[in-house]
């Protein structure tokens, strides 16, 4: 199996590595992040735990449209088909639309929205010709409904579930699978210092072993939406 992850050197991105490089009969996953030395250190620690599995990745800025380009390319040159893409990328600014910083929104919209866009776009021929693949995005519940401290976050979730509801609609006679996971909180490198119990909330391995098993589903099923919720419900 051919697993695209992107947002991979930490968080949810990075479990999702993990678990995949995990199956026993060897998968081939292409990893992206930004920071380099971090991803690259992660690549070859991944490596040196799961040798069966081959590892390779790049290092670039999915909110450039250039550069998500660029990877979409790099990937379709390093593989001959996409089993499963993983659109996990994404960044937070707090704030309320009254008073987010000047930039938020075109932010949001560049990391969580654009990234996917772009790089699905990309290689989306190639896996249209193949009929065949699963493509996943990492919502939110903020995807669902207004938050306070939500602002342009919110908003750009909301637009990355409407790209990945359209991309069902349009996948379907091509036998592509695409699913929408939305999950609550979930404690990454985000929710150190914060005061929050990471017993309160979600591991990302949990987000992770979701995906893996969605992925895993004879060719006729289509998970279409993973709705996932600290059992105490959200903070």
């Amino acid at each position: 199996m051919n697993v695209v992850i992107t947002g991979a050197s930490r968080g949810i991105g990075k479990a999702l590595a993990e678990k995949f490089a995990e199956d026993k009969q060897g998968n081939t996953i292409l990893l992206c992040a930004r920071n380099k030395e971090k991803l690259t250190a992660f690549k070859k620690e991944l490596q040196g735990r799961f040798p069966r599995t081959n590892i390779d990745c790049m290092a670039c800025d999915l909110g450039v449209k250039e550069e998500a380009q660029a990877f979409g390319k790099w990937v379709l040159e390093s593989v001959t088909s996409i089993d499963v893409l993983i659109n996990n990328a994404g960044t937070y600014v707090p704030g309320n639309i009254s008073n987010e910083p000047d930039g938020a929104i075109e932010q949001m919209l560049q990391v969580n929205l654009f990234s996917a866009y772009h790089l699905t776009r990309t290689v989306l021929p190639k896996m249209m010709s193949e009929k065949k693949g699963h493509i996943f995005t990492i919502c939110s519940i903020a995807s669902l409904a207004a938050y306070p401290n939500g602002g342009a976050y919110s908003i750009s979730k909301f637009a990355l579930l409407g790209f990945t509801k359209n991309l069902r609609e349009e996948l379907k006679s091509y036998k592509i699978k695409v699913t929408a996971v939305l999950p609550g909180a979930v404690y990454t490198d985000s929710w150190i210092g914060s005061g929050v119990a990471p017993e309160r909330i979600m591991e990302a391995n949990d987000i992770a072993s979701l995906i893996y098993n969605a992925s895993h589903l004879s060719p006729q099923a289509n998970v279409e939406e993973i709705i996932v919720r600290p059992v105490l419900g959200d903070l």
